[in-house]
């Protein structure tokens, strides 16, 4: 499998921007689809956003979407997630996945890789 490891979260207030990054190692990094996905506290994990293995196709979550981009740079084997006017609601762990030649999947299920998560806390 490959193996995942996200960064950049952080403490800020709402309004502003944060990009996460994840770094992915042990495998052909281009051979995955990637999304991103986060957890409240005391809520279930919901989806964020995926890329296609080739990154010319994204999709959102209606909650973010116009305000996160998802991007990724294969030579580099990381993808990313831009979060601009973030709101006190995106406060979550947010956590990157890979499926092996996936596509547009918004399952958890569909991911068989998981990195460690990154917390983002967004202040009113």
């Amino acid at each position: 499998q490959v193996q995942l490891v996200e960064s950049g979260g952080g403490l800020v207030q709402a309004g502003a921007s944060l990009r996460l990054s994840c770094a992915a190692s042990g495998r052909t990094f281009s051979n995955y689809g990637m999304g991103w996905f986060r957890q409240a506290p005391g809520k279930e994990r919901e989806f964020v956003a995926v890329i296609t293995r080739s990154g010319d196709t994204t999709y959102y979550a209606d909650a973010v979407k116009g305000r996160f981009t998802i991007s990724r740079d294969n030579a580099k084997d990381t993808v990313y997630l831009q979060m601009n006017s973030l709101k006190v609601d995106d406060t979550a762990v947010y956590y990157c996945a890979a499926r092996l030649f996936g596509g547009l999947t918004t399952r958890e299920q569909d991911y068989a890789s998981w990195g460690q998560g990154t917390q983002v806390t967004v202040s009113s």
